[in-house]
């Protein structure tokens, strides 16, 4: 499979405001988030067009659980060599590569912000994954891909992005063989119903944070055609992992009588200074039950 970036007419109000949320603007002075990725791997003497897969580590899997998380949902799920998969929401492509690379499958990453899908190219590309891996940018309730094309939908906290969930998994539905499997790590609203504190990594304000109860979620999936395999509600392991990671990152904050060298590209990068701020609201969300993770496995009926 050879790498692919197309760009489809997905331009309506919700690309924007995920634009402005996960390509901001302030985070490289107006440059692109390619180059100012590219120019950060120079920085610390990476040749940017040949990397190994710890060097993208910290701009790889921007979801709670990192790489562990994704490898825990693909053995739930049974995944397979040669299973052809959608990673919906792939962002830079982290799970689509982990997925070709440690489990076999060919994968074709989405996204609507077209900047991911421009990183997630070349970063397949500079660690020799461009074979195995191809991305989209589209809308993921008008998915380019034939009918009964695919073995596993896949979507690591992609769904709390999307105003219309019954249109997506309808989408899902279309584009499953028979017995195809949806493999879910979702952020769901928590039982506290008090206001998400703000900003997180999937929403800045409240217009782009379309979270669900997991009752509700797990309803919309059986009602749209799947039925459930697997299902586990994993919030403490997600906790446990964020507040090793918010430690780490104050500890990495640069303070004003420190002169830090270069370290290795992280997600700052992408979402800027306000990125420590991010991942405490984060943390103080899922410890005061706003949000909860759930992690499954659906089978289309």
């Amino acid at each position: 499979m050879t790498d692919l970036v197309d760009r489809f007419d997905v331009r309506h109000l919700d690309a924007r405001h995920l634009d402005a949320h996960y390509d901001a603007p302030e985070a490289g002075d107006g440059q692109s988030l390619s180059a100012r990725l590219r120019a950060a791997f120079r920085e610390v003497g990476c040749d940017p067009d040949h990397l190994a897969l710890d060097e993208i580590a910290g701009i790889d899997q921007l979801h709670l659980g990192g790489r562990r998380a994704s490898r825990a949902l693909a053995a739930l799920g049974e995944l397979a060599p040669g299973d052809r998969v959608l990673d919906v929401g792939c962002g830079t492509g982290g799970a689509s590569r982990l997925l070709a690379a440690e489990f076999g499958c060919e994968v074709t990453g989405l996204d609507i912000t077209a900047a991911f899908v421009e990183v997630a190219g070349w970063l397949s590309r500079a660690t020799g994954l461009d074979d195995r891996t191809r991305f989209l940018c589209a809308d993921a309730a008008r998915v380019p891909l034939p009918d009964a094309s695919l073995e596993v939908v896949w979507c690591q906290r992609a769904l709390m992005n999307m105003p219309d969930a019954a249109a997506v998994l309808a989408e899902w539905w279309r584009l499953l063989v028979p017995g195809g499997m949806v493999m879910l790590h979702e952020v769901v609203a928590g039982h506290d119903d008090s206001p998400l504190r703000l900003p997180v990594p999937w929403a800045r304000e409240v217009a782009t944070s379309h979270l669900r109860a997991r009752e509700a979620l797990e309803a919309q999936l059986v009602q749209g055609g799947f039925a459930p395999v697997a299902v586990h509600d994993v919030t403490e392991a997600a906790l446990d992992w964020r507040r090793k990671h918010s430690r780490r990152e104050a500890d990495q904050a640069p303070r004003r009588d420190s002169h830090p060298g270069p370290s290795l590209p992280g997600p700052a990068l992408i979402f800027g200074k306000v990125f420590v701020e991010m991942g405490r609201n984060l943390r103080d969300n899922l410890a005061a039950d706003r949000i909860r993770i759930l992690e499954g496995v659906w089978r289309k009926a």
